[in-house]
């Protein structure tokens, strides 16, 4: 092995192999540092606006210390304030016992301490004993603080850094490539959250590259065995799959299977990702799959049982008042599966579904972190399901996704041995890995990759 040298500060280094230092996941020094050179600097998601539809609905949103409440203000307005009475400190909103936000309709906030109460735009309306202050509480101090917030995607995003850049900057290139795909469309068919055991790097890690398919998740190579890629993005990445030429839709999420009667095979996939991951697919794709043996010849070429799954399907589902984004292949090639927004979101992207990670730490505590999964699709109107943030013990998740779990655990006491040198993530696979880890390095000041 080479001696480890410069520090990567640029996309192109990261072409060359490069080490990861253990530091970012394991110091305790660091996850406290996170707080104020990470987590208070960034745009973070923190909701769907499919969650606060009404005027006065909210949701909150924790990271480490800080708490933010967000509400619809107006049926054109959604505002964010710091979770916290200025009087006192007491949280205005608690999160009830064993769940992952509060939530619920209010037409004004009151903290359950002296009764301070503020409107939905988080004008202080009444104070007991106002006079005491003699006329001190002006010029916004008795009001809550503001938050910066904005939507894309059907997300509701919030920045905790007053002087922070737009939402808009901040989502380039990732927004304009996952635009099309009208993600702001699609609605949750579950929603899943565990504290588990492990950083949250080391659990965003698991899910943003291809490389570990193989052996983790070895059942899926009986459907075809596609080469996987990662690049880096500016402040995101991005990962995929190369295709055969004349399939490059396949090498987005909806890909067929291989082998010698992809008929077959695309059908062995589709029942096998939905009872084992319950995702990356929709009922109506597992159903015209199911029936490509009864409705194609044997012997109808790869490239021909793809159009035919994928043409059927949307056509069916438009038929149900399900209508899926039309994306150019060229495009689909190059947004690929998924995109890494930094620093912990993940949206798994097709046509007419998706899968979204996100991870946050617990606490302090570098050995833990607030790891959640939401799956997505499309739905007629007004038929789709009410779906709540449940809490899952890691034994009750799809089964593909316990053995991701099984890793993380793995992964995060094994990068506390003292044999362990740092990460070598595969520069063309695990690209992702050394994306984050070059921008975790801007905002914290140290963990920056370095080459060999």
């Amino acid at each position: 092995m080479g001696e480890i040298g410069k520090i990567v500060q640029a996309p192109e280094d990261l072409v060359a192999p490069v080490n990861v230092p253990a530091e970012a996941y394991i110091s305790p020094d660091y996850a406290r540092a996170e707080v104020d050179r990470l987590w208070r600097k960034v745009w973070l998601q923190a909701g769907r606006l499919e969650d606060i539809p009404e005027v006065g609905d909210y949701i909150t949103f924790d990271i480490v210390h800080d708490s933010v409440i967000i509400v619809r203000a107006s049926a054109q307005e959604i505002r964010a304030f710091h979770n916290v009475c200025p009087h006192r400190g007491r949280k205005l909103v608690d999160v009830p016992a064993g769940k992952r936000n509060a939530r619920g309709t209010r037409k004004n906030f009151i903290c359950g301490y002296h009764g301070w109460t503020f409107g939905l735009d988080g004008a202080n309306t009444y104070v007991e004993h106002q006079e005491d202050w003699q006329g001190h509480l002006c010029g916004g101090l008795a009001d809550l603080g503001t938050v910066r917030v904005d939507t894309w995607g059907g997300w509701i995003w919030i920045n905790l850094d007053a002087e922070a850049g737009p939402l808009a900057e901040y989502l380039n290139p990732a927004a304009a490539m996952l635009d099309p795909y009208g993600l702001e469309n699609m609605r949750p068919r579950w929603r899943k959250w565990v504290i588990f055991e492990c950083n949250w790097k080391v659990a965003m890690e698991a899910f943003c590259e291809t490389y570990h398919v193989s052996t983790t998740h070895p059942e899926f190579m009986d459907f075809g065995q596609f080469r996987g890629w990662a690049r880096n993005q500016g402040l995101h990445s991005n990962i995929g799959y190369d295709a055969p030429k004349g399939q490059e839709e396949d090498s987005g999420k909806l890909r067929l299977g291989t082998g010698e009667d992809p008929r077959a095979t695309t059908a062995e996939m589709q029942n096998f990702t939905w009872a084992n991951a319950n995702t990356n697919t929709t009922m109506t794709l597992v159903s015209v799959a199911n029936r490509l043996k009864d409705e194609l010849p044997e012997g109808t070429p790869a490239a021909d049982v793809s159009k035919y799954w994928l043409q059927t399907a949307r056509a069916e589902d438009e038929a149900r008042g399900v209508v899926w984004a039309q994306v150019d292949p060229a495009h689909t090639a190059q947004a690929g599966t998924a995109w890494q927004i930094f620093p912990n979101f993940q949206i798994g992207h097709a046509v007419n579904n998706m899968l979204c990670y996100q991870a946050r730490p617990y606490g302090t505590d570098p050995d833990k972190c607030i790891f959640e999964a939401a799956v997505y699709e499309l739905w007629p109107e007004g038929e789709a399901p009410a779906t709540e943030w449940e809490y899952t013990e890691p034994q009750d998740w799809p089964p593909v996704l316990q053995q991701d779990f099984a890793n993380m655990a793995a992964v995060q006491q094994g990068m506390k041995n003292v044999g362990f040198r740092g990460g070598q993530p595969n520069p063309y696979m695990e690209r992702s890995v050394a994306s984050l880890h070059m921008n975790l390095a801007r905002f914290m000041g140290t963990g920056a990759p370095r080459t060999y």
